[in-house]
């Protein structure tokens, strides 16, 4: 089990680090967006064309880019919006339980099916070079490709959120604080 573990803990620092990169593309995705919009106001007064839909789009793969790789950081912190009508009236053995079926059942299969259903799309943009049908848009075929990470990450995140719930059901020492939204409720007397 602690091999497994150990696993989950290299899986969480994959996604923490993919997360903080994740979240500089916030910084430059604001400074495209706003450069895109004093274009379009500097170049009537200029007479020059700066404004572009590569712009436009770069913000968009930008957006792109921070929803579908920052999935998985945020599942990794607890940071999901769930239903809490049962979930926050159960102690943290049934919290445990729920999040454990809750990612094997739903989650896992749902990570899977999106692999497969995506794959022959960002295969055939890759094959065709796929770009944009605006004038002056970008390639498709590397944005397509985030779709795949996307799923594979949070995959892997789930791997790692069911190991260490595993672990927590299993008394590990390894994983005592291992669910830091069990510690934060019994912090808070919320759980019992």
């Amino acid at each position: 089990m602690r091999l497994l573990l150990s696993m989950a803990a290299g899986i969480d620092r994959l996604n923490r680090v993919i997360g903080r990169a994740v979240a500089l593309l916030c910084g430059l995705m604001v400074a495209v967006g706003a450069f895109n919009a004093i274009a379009r106001y500097v170049e009537k007064d200029l007479g020059l064309e700066l404004a572009s839909n590569a712009y436009v789009e770069l913000q968009w793969y930008l957006f792109s880019l921070v929803f579908l790789l920052g999935a998985a950081y945020t599942l990794g912190k607890n940071g999901h919006v769930r239903v809490d009508v049962l979930y926050g009236r159960l102690g943290d053995r049934g919290k445990v339980w729920i999040d454990l079926v809750g990612t094997c059942v739903f989650l896992l299969p749902f990570c899977v099916f999106g692999l497969w259903f995506c794959w022959p799309s960002v295969l055939h943009s890759w094959e065709t070079l796929e770009v944009s049908p605006d004038p002056g848009g970008l390639a498709r075929y590397p944005i397509k490709s985030a779709i795949l990470a996307s799923f594979g990450l949070l995959f892997l995140q789930g791997v790692s959120e069911a190991l260490k719930r595993v672990g927590w059901l299993l008394g590990e020492p390894l994983w005592q604080g291992a669910l830091p939204e069990l510690e934060e409720a019994n912090e808070t007397g919320a759980s019992t």
